[in-house]
């Protein structure tokens, strides 16, 4: 029980945000309206994209400090479920600017900034698929992954914050505020973000699982 821990913390967290994401009090802001309720789903994504990403870079400088294959299927593994919260991150942004600014995606700098980030992370993952030697390409992505968060980081925290951007909390636009989402948000929010983040860990763990199972049965 106490190695499944991360399982029972997704599935009670998640649990807590569907029922009260969607039936639970929001306060009433113009414009966003019931679309307010992404706040649980988008913004989490986000969250859970750069802790994934983060875990997998760390990954990528150990493995360079320590060749070992266990260590390259953690960095990988953790990039994969990143990649796949961002693209959810976008999916769900982009569900809400239709909803909030009449059109699915506008010319602004933090969701251009996602796009980009999004492809540079395709590229590591096309990278990974182009050799076929296993220590080549694990230290080629390593040090390929530590470029790629570095170029993260300014597309998406610090540009959106020198410039103007429709998106809330950048170019002097509201973010979570109190007035923006009051106790009543609070309470799911952080629960939300504990329990993707939580998801991303166990959906990891799987592949990892499954890349050992692999490499098992290629050596048998």
């Amino acid at each position: 029980m106490k190695q499944n821990w991360y399982k029972y913390l997704a599935v009670l967290m998640l649990s807590y945000v569907m029922v009260w994401g969607f039936l639970g009090h929001i306060p009433r802001q113009p414009v966003l309206h019931e679309t307010a309720r992404n706040l649980y789903f988008h913004v989490p994504m986000w969250f859970s994209m750069f802790v994934m990403l983060t875990i997998s870079v760390i990954n990528s400088i150990k493995y360079l400090r320590n060749p070992l294959t266990a260590i390259d299927d953690k960095a990988e593994s953790y990039a994969y479920t990143g990649i796949l919260f961002g693209v959810v991150g976008c999916a769900t942004g982009s569900i809400w600017a239709r909803y909030t600014w009449g059109t699915w995606w506008t010319n602004d700098v933090k969701l251009n900034g996602a796009a980009i980030g999004l492809l540079i992370y395709f590229a590591y993952a096309i990278l990974r698929g182009s050799f076929e030697d296993e220590q080549q390409k694990a230290r080629i992505s390593a040090i390929y992954n530590i470029f790629a968060i570095a170029l993260l980081i300014p597309l998406l925290i610090i540009l959106p914050r020198m410039t103007d951007s429709l998106h809330p909390g950048n170019g002097g636009n509201p973010g979570f505020k109190p007035m923006d989402t009051q106790g009543a948000m609070r309470i799911v929010f952080y629960p939300a973000v504990i329990g993707w983040i939580s998801l991303g860990y166990w959906i990891t763990n799987l592949r990892l699982r499954i890349r050992k199972i692999e490499r098992q049965a290629n050596e048998a």
